[in-house]
């Protein structure tokens, strides 16, 4: 009697070929069951294998695989077509995004093993690794207590260069986002600039003021550029500090040079529009181009789920924390600003000779 079990025995033989034909021409020679005694088994097991070989050979002894031959949660033809053209659409965008945003009944896994064998994934970089998380520290700030901005050039984007070029689209987005709601505002213009980051500053306390959000006392963040705070050796405050700054507790706050974590909240959406609008829409005109950036700003701030805020839109934060604030806060309506007039201030004399500007 063989003293290891056979189950034992075939999980550890490279070959389980070989243990299953001997134990065949065992059973033809002596017998079903003094075979089962023989490789430590059952009567079952030894006809199965004996009826499954074919004499003289191998064949019909390997492993047969146990799927399911008509698995009930296999996607049909016209489900596994439409994530494949949902990723051609939406590069970018993984299997859980997709199967939430466009309720499609079928698994992550099927969703990504369809990719794989359609070719469409790509090896993305290891993500970051946060050190320190802050989202349960920011979760309970109050609503709009810190506004993050900052600026991001367009035209180092591949899928968007050849538009801006043809159609004379702007090369730069202002950006502010409300850190508590995830709230985001955008406005466009040619260059960076003092006048623009001013203008933009002052259209944003307007929108927010008039619908009733609470603003003082609270932080403005921006980094060091010079749309923010002029000349690097300045003597006075920035025509955007003193735009922000007021007596009631509101602050223009610096971040320290480098520390760009800092910004991760207006960092985040500034890969977000670019992963979810620029790289997957096409343009006709800077008409065509600022509607599609206004409808793509009011989907962010009130229909799209964060999953770093739990699967709320910035909307439904605000709804939850605030329930009478009107809902045309997250309507923003995206501007050129270099195309809208913006007097400069001086805030003291100019020195020396000078020219009158022409009005």
């Amino acid at each position: 009697m063989c003293p290891i079990p056979y189950y034992t025995t075939m999980r550890q033989s490279k070959d389980r070929r070989q243990l299953r034909y001997a134990m065949v021409r065992f059973a033809h020679e002596h017998g079903v069951k003094p075979a089962a005694r023989a490789f430590h088994t059952t009567p079952k097991t030894v006809r199965k294998w004996r009826d499954r070989c074919r004499p003289g050979s191998l064949a019909g002894l390997d492993d047969l695989s146990r799927a399911p031959k008509h698995p009930h949660g296999s996607p049909t033809p016209a489900q596994r077509q439409r994530v494949i053209d949902l990723k051609i659409q939406l590069p970018s965008w993984g299997a859980d995004r997709l199967r939430r945003d466009f309720q499609i009944p079928i698994s992550e896994k099927t969703i990504r093993r369809i990719w794989h064998q359609e070719g469409l994934l790509k090896r993305k970089r290891r993500k970051h690794t946060t050190k320190r998380c802050l989202r349960a520290i920011k979760a309970q700030w109050r609503l709009f207590e810190q506004i993050d901005l900052d600026t991001k050039d367009l035209d180092d984007i591949p899928e968007l260069y050849p538009q801006i070029r043809r159609l004379h689209l702007p090369l730069v987005q202002y950006t502010a986002r409300d850190v508590t709601s995830g709230l985001m505002f955008i406005a466009y213009a040619q260059e960076r600039s003092i006048n623009c980051a001013t203008l933009f500053a002052q259209m944003l306390l307007a929108h927010l003021t008039h619908w009733g959000a609470r603003l003082d006392p609270g932080r403005w963040q921006t980094d060091n550029g010079s749309e923010f705070i002029g000349s690097w050796n300045a003597r006075d405050d920035s025509d955007f500090t003193r735009a922000v700054d007021n007596n009631t507790g509101r602050t223009h706050h610096l971040i320290p040079p480098g520390a760009h974590r800092w910004q991760a909240d207006v960092e985040t959406v500034h890969r977000l529009i670019e992963d979810e609008f620029y790289e997957v829409e096409s343009f006709h005109g800077r008409v065509d181009f600022l509607d599609k950036a206004t409808i793509y700003n009011w989907w962010f701030n009130v229909a799209r789920k964060n999953s770093g805020k739990e699967y709320q839109s910035p909307w439904d934060i605000i709804a939850k924390r605030d329930p009478k604030t009107p809902r045309q806060i997250a309507l923003w309506q995206p501007v050129f600003l270099d195309e809208i007039r913006f007097p400069r201030h001086h805030s003291h004399p100019p020195r020396g000779d000078h020219v009158v500007q022409y009005p």
